[in-house]
Formats: C-alpha cells, sequence, structure tokens
C-alpha cells in the first residue's frame, strides 16, 4: 500500500506542475514524439493509435531515430480526415531492427506542400493548428503485459524543412517536454523501486546532447537523503537500472531521484519516465518524471 501510495502522490505533483510547466499528452498538435521505442521481432512491440481531426487528408511523415539521435528509416501514410491508424512498430520498421532501442518523431505535413500525398518533393511541417493526436503502449504477448508508453505532443519545432530528411539536429524542442537551458524548467524527479523483487529502468530523452555523468540527489522513503552521480550513455535517449549507481545505500529501495537537467549544456527538451515492474502485481507500471523550475 506504500507503493501505491508513493505512486499517486507522484502522479498528483505532476498534475499540479500545470501551466506553462505541465507535460502536455493528449493534445492534438502538428506532430509527436513516441520517445521509447522497439520491439523484438516476435512477442515484443511498440503500437501506436493516431487520430487525424484535420479538415482533410494529411501526409503522416514518421522517422525512426536511435538512441544518438541518428536517422534510421522514415515513412509516410495518409489519413483522411476523422480517421483512426493503428501504427505497430514492428510492421513499419523493415529488416535488422529487432531489439534496437530508439525513438519515432510523427509529423503532419502541409497539404500545400504535399502533393500528391506522401509524393511531395519537399513535404514540410504543417502550420495550421492542432492536426493529430496519438496514445502508445508497449505490448507483450508472452506475458500477456501492456505498459503506457508517454507520448509527447505540443507543437514540433524542426529545422528541416523537408520532412523525408530528418536527421539529428532537426528536431530542436517538443512543446509538452520540460525545457533545458538556463530559463527551464527542467529539475527532474525520478521514481526508482528496487527492494523485493521489484525492478527500476528509467527512461531519459531529450533533444540536446545528454551525454555524460550527472551528479543528483537520491532520496528513500523516509526523506533521507544521499548525492551519487548516474551516468547517460547515449546523447538523447538512455535506459538505465538505477540499482546499478555507484554510492546507494542497501536501505534505499524505494524513493525518488532529483536530478537539475540544466547542468546539461546544449538547450532543449527533455523527457524522463520510470518502468516499474512490481512483484506483488507482476506488470510494469509507467510513472512520470515530476518536473519544475529549478
Amino acid at each position: 500500500m506504500k507503493k501505491i501510495a508513493l505512486a499517486t502522490v507522484a502522479a498528483a505533483a505532476l498534475a499540479a506542475s500545470g501551466g506553462a510547466y505541465a507535460y502536455t499528452s493528449g493534445t492534438f498538435s502538428n506532430g509527436f514524439v513516441v520517445p521509447n521505442v522497439i520491439h523484438n521481432g516476435s512477442t515484443e512491440t511498440t503500437a501506436v493509435g493516431i487520430i487525424n481531426r484535420s479538415g482533410g487528408t494529411r501526409g503522416i511523415y514518421w522517422t525512426f531515430f536511435d538512441q544518438d539521435s541518428n536517422h534510421v528509416t522514415d515513412g509516410c501514410f495518409a489519413m483522411t480526415e476523422k480517421e483512426y491508424t493503428a501504427f505497430n512498430w514492428m510492421n513499419h520498421s523493415g529488416g535488422g531492427l529487432e531489439n534496437q532501442r530508439g525513438y519515432l518523431v510523427f509529423a503532419a505535413a502541409s497539404p500545400e506542400t504535399d502533393s500528391p500525398i506522401c509524393g511531395g518533393a519537399v513535404p514540410q511541417l504543417d502550420t495550421d493548428g492542432g492536426q493529430i493526436s496519438a496514445n502508445a503502449f508497449f505490448v507483450n504477448t508472452a506475458s500477456d503485459d501492456v505498459a503506457f508508453t508517454p507520448v509527447i505532443d505540443g507543437d514540433l519545432t524542426l529545422g528541416t524543412v523537408d520532412l523525408t530528411r530528418l536527421d539529428a539536429t532537426s528536431l530542436t524542442a517538443v512543446a509538452g517536454a520540460a525545457q533545458m537551458g538556463s530559463t527551464g524548467n527542467a529539475e527532474l524527479h525520478m521514481r526508482y523501486t528496487i527492494g523485493g523483487g521489484d525492478t527500476t529502468r528509467i527512461m531519459v530523452w531529450s533533444t540536446g546532447d545528454h551525454e555524460g555523468s550527472h551528479t543528483v540527489d537520491i532520496y528513500d522513503d523516509d526523506q533521507n537523503r544521499k548525492s551519487v552521480n548516474f551516468t547517460l550513455d547515449n546523447e538523447e535517449l538512455d535506459w538505465f537500472n538505477p540499482a546499478t549507481i555507484v554510492g546507494i545505500p542497501d536501505g534505499f529501495t524505494d524513493g525518488y531521484i532529483i536530478w537539475n537537467a540544466n547542468d546539461v549544456a546544449t538547450s532543449g527538451s527533455i523527457y524522463a519516465v520510470s518502468y516499474v515492474g512490481l512483484a506483488d502485481f507482476g506488470a510494469l507500471q509507467t510513472l512520470l518524471a515530476s518536473h519544475r523550475a529549478p
């Protein structure tokens, strides 16, 4: 019950962050990011459900990036007005991407630059307001488990015009994430539970280069604090086990980590999620990191 209460408190803190400092999901925008995407070729995949509310047919361009934001593959599909489309990453990825973690950027193209649909010479991001929305899940058919995968929406900021040629420098910000930099709101509170058979993996995604060692404060569930360091190995997407952080006391089995991500030299957007496997429930839970201005 204590762990359930802690998760509820974390969710309430996120909801209370409000205003310009709030994450956004479930709104319509010109595009969105699925920050944690993977499949194993058989029993595990990432599924995305997309709604098009625009007044006509749109080309929806998607790009898959690896954990260092290198372009891997992309594609496009048409969505008519008020259409819903299910996107199964296992079916769209192509060969050789089994067990390769990365992230997806979806963007609605301007119809003026994308004629015919999904065939325009230089399709550009739609600027006519919110057009698409989505939800995503990580599905494991072998264990009959489905875990919520957050979708970061709010309008995309792209430095590259051509939606068929997005690269590591193209996505500079997404409005629905926390923002790093001197005026950002990127003090992240990331949940963990690693005792009694519980497991946690923390995902960090950003548009800036967050690679390197970062000093953080870790708290247990009795408000005890200790300063430690964790290392992020990749530039824009990391997936790590907090139990491997050097210096965590044995009694710190349930709590949270505070990271002032404004220590990242590159400004941009950042997002963090804890995927918690609770031994008592036998299912994977998704806990968003709360954030506020430091």
